[in-house]
């Protein structure tokens, strides 16, 4: 047979699977294969090929066949846990492949807890050494449903009854156990190989709150041991960087009863808060950024004209108000435009920039909340920009340059997508073509390599995501670059051209951070709530030996708090041990051990986070050290 590579050689090979294709070509391709795909589609090894078709081997490095590893691992598990818990009635819910793993949504009778994980992954162990073939085949509709009635798996024939009419109905068998499930899957079981289970919590059938509630297992699976070890390692050093544990540890904030999702903020932590601010206000400011400021609660009519109501109602908390209508607002753009409408802008003008710093509320499902990083309110490091046409490259690249610094003081990498137009959007296909292609344009012209994320744009406009990589490799989406030609439609703004005419402006929406409390969880995690100097909450604490120190250490923080550094004094009468480690503890930058000596020679014993012991400083000297690394930002 007669095939077509991804390099475009043409193939002539004695067989007609993808898999002995592979073998046709090396042994070693053939022990990484995965899955192919096949004239655009993705298939399994075992599927036949045709004469002529364009084929490529997927390996577990491909996006396509981690996935499917994966995808066939959430089998395994669901078949494991039919064995081990086979007197308790499991139903079966779903089980796809998620980012770094999979889920598997489970009925049944009692709880399923981490105590149970050793025998299911014993079982999951001794299928994948039996090496059971995975062998898909379809059924009729009304098959279908037979099938799903006589197993016992109601949950399956509440999907197969939603499936629209004529569709495929394709199931996988291995061994005694079979799924619903469109596929595709690795050849057999024998090719899953390094897995483990992670956590189980409850979860809503269908991500909705009116059904049953269902206990999944989050799981993950990999090709290499090595890489399966380094991310177990890495999801425990996330547990202890966990910001809701390191919050409450270093009194930062706090999540209450009375206000799920609305998060509180403790005087340590609204310090790190307006740092932070304080940091963003700086960096526009400098820039050719106004700020300004708009109202939280707007008139219905302004979100239906910007089709919000439309797109996103669903997510928006409203009032009436004197028996009209108003929304709390789930985003600052509307109320930006307002501010734009309320003069007359020549050309000369623009580009104008406003930025805001807006507080925000968005109705998420309580199962969606967690700590800082899903709330239901939290502050936009917002701004809008108003240009010309002409203008669209230098500004996106403006804004390309101002996240690059950012992000740079912080340690960040990161990496960049370009979100293409959603199916629920507003438009046309030459006005969202231009807007795709002038952000690429911006991209290529700074020189960030990028991938295209499809359909995952806002629906007003395509958009820039960029994704930070923290300190073990974790990925956050936080800044975003929207082009959008729809809004100054939809409100019909204008400027005076050098023509004298009226023109309509060109806007982008763009944030920085995305939520200063989401960003506030993520440097948590980044720096394990050992925050930068310029950042922490307490800089600088002093402690004394003994209680004859007292003075010295008060007229020392004294000093220090005229430098403008935030210090706190512990003159507990506790060994200075044990002070030393509370402050630890509560990761203080740098510690001021004062006694006798130090007390009488008018100085300070220096001890520094991650360093230690660094000699004996006049104050003087050390605000002048301090100064310096804080004026720098300096990271250690």
């Amino acid at each position: 047979m007669n095939v077509k590579l991804k390099d475009g050689s043409v193939r002539s090979f004695e067989g007609m699977t993808a898999l002995e294709l592979a073998k046709s070509i090396s042994g070693k391709l053939a022990k990484a294969a995965v899955v192919a795909e096949m004239d655009g589609k993705i298939v399994s090894l075992t599927e036949p090929l045709h004469e002529g078709a364009q084929v490529n081997i997927l390996t577990f490095d491909d996006e396509v066949g981690r996935e499917t590893v994966r995808h066939s691992a959430s089998h395994l598990m669901a078949q494991a846990v039919k064995h081990v818990f086979k007197d308790r009635h499991v139903k079966l819910g779903i089980g796809p492949a998620i980012e770094n793993g999979f889920y598997y949504d489970f009925d049944l009778d009692g709880t399923i807890s981490a105590d149970d994980f050793a025998a299911i992954e014993a079982e999951m162990k001794r299928l994948a050494q039996e090496n059971l073939p995975i062998e898909r085949y379809t059924l009729a509709r009304e098959e279908a449903l037979a099938w799903a009635k006589e197993a016992g798996e109601p949950y399956k024939e509440e999907l197969i009854r939603d499936l629209p009419e004529g569709e495929t109905i394709s199931f996988y068998k291995q061994g005694d156990f079979t799924d619903l499930c469109a596929g595709p899957h690795v050849a057999s079981t024998g090719r899953i190989k390094h897995f483990k289970l992670m956590s189980v919590a409850g979860a809503y059938w269908r991500g909705n709150e009116k059904n049953p509630m269902m206990q999944r297992i989050y799981a993950t699976a990999f090709d290499d041991k090595k890489e399966l070890e380094a991310y177990i390692f890495r999801m425990e050093e996330a547990k202890k960087r966990d910001h809701r544990k390191l919050g409450k540890e270093l009194d930062l904030f706090s999540l209450q009863e009375e206000g799920p999702g609305f998060p509180f903020f403790h005087p340590k932590g609204m310090i790190l808060k307006n740092e932070l601010i304080n940091f963003w206000r700086q960096v526009h400011t400098e820039r050719g950024y106004e700020e300004v400021s708009t109202p939280m609660i707007l008139s219905s009519e302004l979100w239906k004209r910007s089709g919000h109501w439309d797109h996103y109602h669903q997510n928006m908390y409203t009032v009436n108000i004197d028996d009209q209508e108003f929304a709390i607002k789930p985003m600052n753009c509307p109320g930006g435009i307002l501010m734009y409408n309320r003069k007359i802008y020549s050309y000369r003008d623009l580009p104008v920039r406003m930025g805001e710093l807006g507080t925000v509320h968005r109705h998420e499902l309580s199962g969606a909340l967690h700590g800082l990083m899903r709330v239901r309110c939290f502050t936009q490091d917002d701004a809008h920009i108003f240009m010309t046409p002409e203008q669209i490259t230098d500004e996106i690249i403006g804004v390309l340059d101002l996240t690059e610094y950012v992000y740079s003081v912080f340690g960040f990498k990161y990496h960049v997508e370009v979100s293409t137009r959603p199916e629920d959007s507003m438009g046309t296909d030459e006005q969202w073509e231009r807007a795709t292609n002038a952000l690429m344009v911006a991209l290529d012209k700074k020189g960030w390599a990028y991938k295209i994320n499809e359909g995952d744009g806002a629906f007003y406009g395509p958009k820039i995501d960029i994704h930070l990589e923290d300190c073990i490799g974790r990925t956050w989406q936080c800044g975003t670059v929207q082009l959008d030609f729809q809004l100054p439609e939809r409100f019909a703004l204008t400027y005076d051209g050098a023509d004298g005419e009226k023109h309509r402006p060109v806007m982008v929406h763009r944030v920085v951070f995305g939520s200063i409390e989401r960003f506030i969880g993520i440097l948590t995690e980044h720096f394990a709530g050992a925050f930068p100097l310029w950042l922490a909450p307490v800089q600088a604490k002093v402690l004394t030996i003994t209680s004859r120190a007292d003075e010295a250490a008060q007229k020392a923080a004294d000093q220090l708090r005229k430098a403008g550094i935030r210090v706190e004094v512990d003159l507990r009468n506790e060994k200075i041990g044990y002070k030393i480690r509370q402050s630890q503890m509560e990761k203080v930058p740098y510690m001021l051990v004062i006694g006798d000596r130090e007390a009488e020679a008018s100085q300070v014993a220096v001890r520094k986070r991650g360093v230690g012991e660094s000699g004996t400083m006049d104050v003087a000297a050390l605000v002048q050290q301090m100064q310096r690394e804080i004026a720098e930002k300096v990271i250690f």
